[in-house]
């Protein structure tokens, strides 16, 4: 019986990291779709960044209720699951508490564990009261519904049900080892079952339980005790293979995508090089406007074949790994001086939008082996030129994000497609752009009519 369970413990094992590793495949492959880009700069300073604002979470406790909760549901259900290691290096070689050996370290560990899973019960019920009780405003737009919604509240009862499944495995087996002890010290024969529940651990929070479990017979405490040992750990494999489909993905992309986070000045765009290098030319009076432009030994560069962006494919790399990353806590929403003046745009949708649109170009390509012309894009198929012109460039939205997510960038890809490959700016701002070109000024009034207002009485 045991051998079965241990087989069928690595069967379980084998497929929960196999999914895993498939899924992680095809999250590589989708961020690969985007463009390279080289963000290996400055190590030292991406290093420091990246333990302040994703280990550290010091954006996160700029709001201070939900940010410390947070850190104790994140560090509590992370460090909770360094006894996974022990259950499965117990359900591989069939032992029991691999680690009891380890005496008094041992007993503190079982106590740090039950008190942070405790703290982290208590702190997801007052997210899920924050959501759907009290109803943050931020999580109430129109983005956040259907799946998004559902999502959060998914998550919220997995780790709720996952914490009882712990306090309640360990409850059961502090009452066989409590009944293990008396039956040793009454001289009673210890059944071989029992044996090995010896003393081990302390449980300052699951001994809650034991009179629940009072009278209850050696061989059902025994069934209790393996059920939450199961799916314990049988959760904790769907819950890692669950994240790629979920919000929740960010306990994985949140390190890198803080590392691979712009650390130059926040308003500082990116510029074409190919545009760049037309304007410095004509700034050049010396320049030879009819010369050939001298390439880079063992580089060709020419001009780019698109200005912009439209689809997931114009984006870079990194915007790709900030859409896979996006929490959907809506800091940035709600910190968005356009959203908050009643307009379209929502730095978190457009956030959501590219990931949607991500994920159904890889299903495109998982499904035809290569991306099959689909008569979508990301542009106006998903988020509306109404929402990008939205757009002030304030870098709020950047500058909110707990985990360094840069919306506004895409937004400026967008426009620079809109403006450089279609010419389809708003009225307002080809108006502008015309004065500019014809008076050197955004106001139609000829140069040689500036100074009139000086000659006005």
């Amino acid at each position: 019986m045991q051998i079965v369970a241990q087989v069928a413990f690595v069967l379980a094992l084998i497929a929960g990291i196999g999914f895993f590793v498939r899924n992680v495949r095809r999250l590589t492959r989708n961020i690969k779709l985007g463009r390279k880009i080289d963000r290996s700069d400055n190590p030292g300073e991406r290093w420091g960044k990246m333990a302040k604002l994703a280990l550290g979470q010091y954006k996160m406790v700029r709001r201070p209720v939900s940010g410390i909760v947070h850190i104790i549901v994140y560090l509590g259900f992370i460090i909770i699951n360094i006894e996974v290691l022990e259950i499965i290096l117990d359900g591989v070689f069939g032992t029991h508490r691999l680690f009891a050996g380890a005496g008094g370290a041992y007993d503190f560990l079982i106590a740090s564990f039950e008190i942070l899973a405790l703290l982290v019960f208590v702190g997801v019920i007052i997210f899920w009261i924050r959501r759907n009780v009290l109803h943050v405003y931020r999580f109430m737009a129109r983005e956040m519904t259907s799946w998004p919604k559902n999502d959060a509240n998914y998550i919220l009862y997995f780790e709720m049900v996952l914490m009882l499944l712990f306090l309640t495995m360990n409850a059961a087996d502090h009452q066989l080892q409590l009944n293990a002890q008396e039956m040793f010290e009454a001289g009673i024969p210890v059944s071989e079952s029992v044996a090995h529940y010896v003393s081990a651990g302390y449980f300052p929070v699951s001994s809650w339980f034991l009179p629940i479990f009072e009278g209850v017979s050696n061989s059902t405490l025994i069934i209790i005790e393996r059920t939450a040992w199961w799916l314990h750990i049988l959760g904790i494999l769907f819950f890692l293979n669950y994240l790629y489909y979920s919000k929740h993905l960010h306990i994985l992309l949140a390190f890198p995508n803080v590392w691979f986070s712009k650390i130059r000045p926040k308003g500082e765009f990116d510029n074409i090089d190919a545009v760049t290098k037309e304007v410095q030319l004509m700034m050049d009076p010396d320049a030879d406007p009819f010369a050939a432009p001298a390439e880079p030994e063992g580089e060709e560069e020419g001009e780019p074949e698109k200005f912009g962006a439209s689809d997931v494919f114009d984006l870079n790399r990194v915007q790709l790994l900030n859409a896979y990353t996006c929490t959907e806590c809506g800091r940035c929403t709600s910190e968005c001086p356009a959203n908050n003046t009643g307009k379209l745009l929502s730095p978190r949708k457009i956030m959501m939008d590219t990931r949607d649109r991500l994920e159904e170009v890889g299903e495109n390509i998982t499904k035809n082996g290569s991306f099959q012309p689909d008569g979508k894009q990301l542009l106006d198929d998903y988020i509306l030129r109404e929402e990008i012109w939205a757009c002030t460039t304030c870098n709020m939205c950047v500058e909110a994000c707990p985990v360094g997510i840069d919306p506004m960038s895409i937004i400026v890809e967008m426009r620079r497609y809109l403006m450089m490959e279609q010419s389809a700016g708003p009225s307002d701002l080809n108006n502008a752009l015309s004065n500019i070109e014809n008076n050197g000024a955004p106001w139609p009034y000829n140069q040689m009519d500036r100074l009139n207002w000086a000659t006005e009485n």
